[in-house]
């Protein structure tokens, strides 16, 4: 007797901590391992939220209510991770169907106005909308009715919802007949529904409703028949559950009926059935059916043989009952799972503080490489206007030199008493002077100008040494020459060595060429005298001149490298004495016109 009790406080401990899962292992323990394996291989948040949502309507399903809505929302919050707006809108009305069948309706309001919020698709706003009505009409059944129709029209339309929503529909408009009391009505609607379902559980859950409906209006043998195709359906389906299922409801069928020895015997099969499949709480529910009827009819010999043959078979029947094994497992596997989403959590936090230190340094270097390149391009700044700067002054450099030269050309016209001579040198020499300072602020001008200036330079010099040298003027006439930059005052310098170093220290008279051409995309200005040379002209020099450099050609060489670091182009000069018989220097300067 003390075994027998042991095995009994086991039994109901047993009862009451697994029963609920017991039914719902088979169909969910895939759903449960594949969401474990999802979560040990560190799968992608789109592919875990699909196992989420797949646990969850499996939990659904057993009416497993609060696991399901916390594995919707799990799922939900992924897909709201995941900017999914259509499912996140779908998970919100599976929400509110697990609301409504808690019978928390305000709940289920909510959820189905934010699904239809959330979506985009007109069609599924409208559904979830006839739901909102339906719910806030239930006092009024020819409102539901109305809402309820709306909605089928609707889901006949969409395509993107599952055939059981409108399988759904029916069986609302169905429970809404019964509360007006049309149980005709409602029986077509069910069968309605059975013809948009394709699960044999599904169709075997709505053909039950309309057997209870034959039973509740006293059509027995309607009932009965119908529950007999329920228990052939579960007999084709090789379920042994659910034909247990069946049979017990058949039975009870039979009893109403009056057939209580057709109704005994469904029991005795249902009882036999679980044994022999090792269905621990389905023998016990059997055997508490089988017990009740016997203690009802004073029967209590049977009811203590059926009582006694379960518990002398409780012992083996525990230990080979699967569905308590994969009871266990699952729940380890919910454990597992638990201890994997904890873990989870952590690496997304410890990732997410790793991403916001990188930003955060990423940040900081940006901000580095910015303060660098404000740094560098004012340094650049400051580098190019010293260069505009020195390359002003060498500009500026050249106006004293020259005044000092033309100056002492005045000087020497006064001294000479050739007052006419030194009136028509001041005044060619002022109008120069005006064109000089005009520009004296320009890096380029025009070539057009540059001519004219060189042109006025070389009659004031003429009036000087007109003596001592000719002079020519030649320029390319395919060139523009009021299209084409020039370096401001860059020919002068070559003009002026040209005249003071080489031609005024000449016997005879020389002659000076200046000549302007374009070659390709080159354009080159050749300055050629028949001076004494550039050797002889050194010796010639006193020892203060030699020591003293020549202000004119480095002026022009540094001119150059400023003007071609500033401004990228491409100036060459060029400074050769002649080899052959005839003395004096050619200078050529080359600038690219790219």
């Amino acid at each position: 007797m003390n075994r027998i009790g042991l095995i009994l406080i086991f039994f109901f401990w047993l009862n009451f901590s697994s029963f609920a899962q017991s039914q719902k292992i088979v169909k969910q323990k895939e759903a449960v391992l594949e969401l474990s394996k999802s979560l040990e291989e560190g799968k992608s948040d789109d592919l875990l939220a699909v196992d989420y949502e797949n646990l969850a309507k499996e939990l659904a399903a057993n009416k497993e209510y609060i696991k399901a809505e916390e594995n919707y929302i799990k799922a939900k919050n992924l897909y709201v991770k995941l900017k999914n707006k259509e499912k996140v809108a779908l998970i919100e009305r599976e929400l509110a169907k697990l609301n409504e069948a808690q019978n928390r309706i305000d709940d289920a309001i909510t959820n189905y106005q934010l699904a239809s919020k959330i979506s985009e698709n007109k069609n599924r706003q409208e559904i979830n909308q006839s739901d909102v009505q339906r719910l806030m009409n239930q006092s009024n059944s020819v409102a539901q009715t109305k809402y309820i129709s709306q909605k089928i029209e609707l889901l006949e339309d969409a395509d993107s919802l599952k055939s059981g929503e409108i399988s759904d529909a029916y069986v609302q408009m169905a429970q809404v007949n019964l509360e007006q009391n049309e149980p005709e009505k409602a029986i077509e609607n069910y069968e309605i529904a059975l013809k948009k379902l394709e699960k044999t559980e599904d169709k075997i859950e709505i053909t039950k409703k309309i057997a209870n409906i034959y039973a509740s209006n006293q059509q027995l043998e309607k009932a009965i028949e119908l529950k007999e195709q329920i228990l052939e359906k579960a007999q084709t389906a090789n379920d042994s559950r659910l034909e247990i299922e069946q049979l017990q409801n058949l039975s009870t069928a039979y009893f109403a009926a009056s057939n209580e020895e057709k109704g005994i015997e469904l029991l005795m099969d249902a009882y036999n059935l679980a044994l022999e499949n090792g269905h621990t709480l389905e023998s016990k529910q059997s055997m508490e059916l089988l017990t009740d009827y016997y203690r009802k009819t004073k029967q209590e010999k049977q009811a203590l043989l059926i009582y006694s043959d379960f518990i002398s078979k409780l012992e083996l029947l525990i230990k080979s009952d699967s569905s308590l094994v994969d009871s266990k497992i699952f729940q380890v596997n919910e454990e597992k799972i638990a201890q994997l989403e904890k873990e989870r959590a952590l690496t997304d936090e410890l990732i997410k503080k790793k991403n916001s230190f990188n930003y955060f340094l990423l940040f900081i270097i940006l901000l580095i490489l910015t303060l660098l390149f404000f740094i560098v391009r004012s340094l650049l700044n400051i580098r190019v206007k010293n260069k505009k700067i020195a390359l002003q002054s060498l500009r500026r450099e050249m106006n004293p030199h020259f005044i000092f030269n033309s100056l002492n050309s005045v000087n020497q016209f006064i001294a000479q008493n050739n007052e006419l001579e030194a009136n028509k040198y001041l005044s060619s020499y002022s109008k120069l002077m005006r064109n000089i300072m005009e520009n004296s602020n320009k890096d380029f001008i025009p070539l057009s100008v540059e001519l004219d200036q060189m042109k006025e330079y070389l009659q004031l010099e003429h009036l000087r040494f007109g003596e001592k040298f000719s002079y020519t003027i030649d320029v390319d006439e395919n060139l523009d020459t009021d299209a084409v930059l020039f370096p401001n005052m860059l020919i002068q310098p070559q003009l002026e060595n040209a005249i003071w170093h080489g031609l005024r220290y000449k016997n005879e008279k020389g002659y000076l060429s200046l000549k302007i051409t374009k070659e390709s995309d080159s354009l080159f200005v050749t300055i050629e005298d028949n001076g004494i040379g550039i050797e002889e002209s050194k010796k010639l020099k006193t020892v203060r001149q030699k020591e003293h450099k020549s202000i004119g050609l480095s002026n022009t060489y540094d001119r150059i490298e400023l003007l071609n670091n500033l401004y990228h182009t491409k100036i060459r000069l060029s400074v050769n004495e002649k080899m052959g018989e005839e003395r004096g220097v050619i200078v050529i300067i080359q600038i690219s016109l790219r």
